[in-house]
């Protein structure tokens, strides 16, 4: 079978790296600051696009952050939220994705009075109304900001808590990375792990494999997002491994944040060989110009991925899913049994 853009787009997928605020449709953002009487750097979808869309590579992943600026501006009521909520859900099930995990911090929603609480609500709301209406399941992934203070962290920690079972499935620390280190927000992940939540961290991004080292031993992490530079200590790549911490992979972001140098030079490859327990993610729709299709496909041409990798970065993306057990084995065999079916894929041992 060969490996196309339509074949791909077709898989069932999980998509665990999405962040909120960078993912936005640019026909709402116009929509919302013509109601909000917000300013933008451009009055057209054209030209609009073109500011926010990166289409080669920032200075660095700071620059890469600045551009959340013009989204957040419209992302400060409920019912911004509960929109662009709803509208990622839907591009991501039009994009073969069956499981979501929408990310975001509320901290930055809050700058003409709205409550972090509130905010919560607001995006709950959407993803419920988009679970209903497409089938598709969704996850909230709460996250504390880096280059903020860690008491807001603790803040932040608190309201997953408060949410847990209740639409919240996760905490993330997010932002920038270099001087900024995962260690300074111990209390918010001391807090997250024993009230019993998952736990993903950004990490060796933008920094190295002592960032990825912090990220799991003071902080927990269940997850890794990004892992870029894991590969850069042998030991902790294999302690990873063999605890099956999943790298949460968003190729096109790396690129634009110059965490690799080439596409080529990415580690990725080297991961799914070593069986680390990688998975691929879009990162920020709008912002990366991406889909999780243009993901797969990105992989593909530049690893020369075979239809079982393929299908096994698929299962990964389910297994690393943050969902109850029961749950998430049903669906990775309603997955696995699709793929099976529908797409003629090999039906192979899970591991």
């Amino acid at each position: 079978m060969k490996i196309t853009k339509d074949l791909l787009h077709k898989l069932p997928k999980a998509e665990l790296h999405c962040h909120l605020d960078g993912s936005l449709r640019v026909s709402t953002i116009l929509d919302l600051a013509a109601h909000q009487k917000v300013q933008l750097p451009a009055d057209n979808q054209k030209d609009l696009h073109n500011i926010l869309a990166i289409k080669g590579k920032m200075k660095n992943l700071e620059e890469y952050l600045e551009i959340f600026d013009i989204t957040l501006s419209v992302l400060q009521t409920p019912e911004s939220l509960t929109r662009v909520s709803y509208e990622l859900a839907e591009d991501c099930w039009n994009d073969g994705v069956r499981y979501v995990e929408v990310r975001y911090s509320p901290i930055l929603h809050t700058q003409k009075g709205m409550t972090s609480s509130e905010s919560v609500d607001a995006v709950k709301i959407g993803l419920d109304q988009a679970e209903k209406e497409f089938g598709i399941k969704t996850g909230i992934i709460l996250c504390g900001i880096r280059n903020i203070s860690p008491e807001v962290s603790l803040k932040l920690a608190d309201l997953a808590v408060q949410y847990k079972n209740r639409g919240v499935v996760g905490f993330d620390l997010a932002g920038a990375e270099e001087n900024f280190p995962a260690k300074h927000h111990q209390e918010a992940f001391e807090l997250i792990l024993k009230k019993n939540i998952n736990a993903t961290l950004h990490a060796g991004e933008a920094f190295g494999p002592e960032s990825i080292h912090q990220a799991i031993h003071a902080c927990g992490a269940h997850r890794i997002g990004h892992g870029t530079r894991l590969m850069e200590n042998k030991d902790l790549m294999a302690f990873v491994n063999d605890h099956r911490i999943s790298l949460e992979i968003c190729l096109k972001s790396n690129i634009q944040t110059r965490s690799i140098p080439t596409l080529e030079a990415h580690p990725f490859k080297y991961y799914l060989d070593q069986h680390l327990r990688v998975t691929l993610n879009t990162d920020n729709r709008l912002i990366s110009d991406t889909t999780l299709t243009d993901e797969y496909l990105l992989a593909v041409n530049t690893f020369n991925l075979t239809l079982q990798d393929i299908r096994t970065i698929i299962i990964n993306g389910f297994k690393s899913a943050f969902l109850p057990h029961n749950e998430r084995r049903e669906l990775i065999r309603e997955v696995v049994d699709e793929l099976e079916a529908e797409f003629s894929f090999d039906k192979r041992v899970i591991v």
